[in-house]
């Protein structure tokens, strides 16, 4: 499969260079956790089926992104990009986030309905210029069109988290079991991690933790607050483990592999999404604020048996791994062939 923009976690296949490729466009502003599910989509593609996978990343001039995207004059000129957008157009376009709508909802016009258009998320206004909408289920978009999964496409495959923690053994494999993964996000427009709440739960985690005689594996989104990433770090530094400094290659998909046990907090489908991939306990970490639709989240894997709040004490259970992403790209698959077929 080829990809511009080298991927962390992409999963070689051996059939993927017998037959045509389908040439797939993964559309995003480049944010870590949007591009993430442009790419994770198209890489369950690419496992299904040869296809070469083109990431483009995208801005707007002049700040045109924050207008309707019905009012964005002239997109392919105002457009800033890393690599044209211009024909030959894709098989398969995937975008993702609200600084790709104005271009998802013009490609199907500007390829002559040659390409296929997929856009995760629940985007804004009517549906009808998307072939597929890919939401989270905790959003509650209904249509012809659109395939609902849990949580957000996401990146992860045994092949690739293998590979990841292959690269940091010699440092992960000396520290005690049980192995426990904090993942921590931070401020967004739902959540926060003040101070206070950052104090807390290192003296809640550092305590199980160590209760149980384990180790702990630590990665910061950037979106952690500094002084919360800083109160963390001296919390939880006498527990055994590594806390990553995001200096050098970041470990974070060696840390869901290595784990026996995975915390996260609340504020991110994104993050909850990887780690139940992996098939292993989920506990979630309360943070300050909230909202309907991740209540509605978290609770979806609660009933799934997937993950359970925080309570101080860790746990362990088994469930059926989290697949919504290869789920989504058999549909996208699916119905791309319909749309062949006319």
């Amino acid at each position: 499969m080829g990809l511009t923009h080298e991927a962390v976690a992409e999963d070689p296949s051996p059939h993927r260079e017998n037959g045509p490729h389908l040439t797939i466009w993964a559309v995003s502003d480049g944010r870590v956790g949007i591009e993430a599910q442009v790419l994770g989509l198209a890489e369950a593609v690419g496992r299904q089926r040869p296809a070469k996978i083109v990431l483009k990343r995208i801005g707007w001039k002049w700040g045109l992104g924050r207008l309707p995207t019905s009012l964005i004059p002239f997109p392919r000129l105002t457009v800033k990009a890393d690599s044209p957008i211009a024909a030959p157009w894709p098989d398969i376009w995937i975008g993702a986030g609200r600084a790709s709508l104005p271009l998802s909802r013009r490609m199907r016009r500007w390829s002559g309905g040659k390409a296929f258009v997929v856009q995760t998320q629940a985007p804004r206004g009517p549906l009808g210029a998307f072939d597929l909408v890919v939401p989270p289920a905790h959003d509650v978009l209904t249509g012809p069109n659109v395939f609902a999964i849990v949580g957000a496409p996401n990146r992860m495959n045994d092949a690739g988290l293998s590979r990841d923690l292959a690269r940091f053994r010699p440092r992960i494999d000396p520290l005690p079991q049980p192995r426990v993964a904090l993942i921590v996000g931070g401020k967004s427009g739902s959540h926060d991690l003040g101070p206070a709440r950052a104090r807390a739960m290192a003296a809640e985690v550092a305590a199980a933790v160590s209760q149980v005689g384990g180790s702990l594996l630590v990665s910061f989104t950037r979106r952690t607050p500094r002084a919360a990433q800083r109160i963390l770090t001296e919390g939880l530094s006498g527990v055994p483990g590594w806390i990553w400094d995001g200096e050098g290659d970041n470990p974070y998909f060696a840390f869901l592999a290595a784990a026996d046990i995975i915390l996260v907090t609340e504020d991110s489908t994104n993050l909850a999404t990887d780690a139940a991939t992996t098939g292993k306990p989920i506990h979630v970490l309360a943070m300050d604020g909230g909202g309907r639709k991740f209540d509605r989240f978290h609770q979806d894997l609660r009933r799934r048996g997937i993950a359970r709040p925080f309570t101080g004490v860790l746990a362990s259970w088994t469930y059926p791994p989290l697949d919504e992403t290869n789920r989504a790209a058999s549909e996208l698959l699916r119905r791309f062939d319909m749309h062949l077929r006319g």
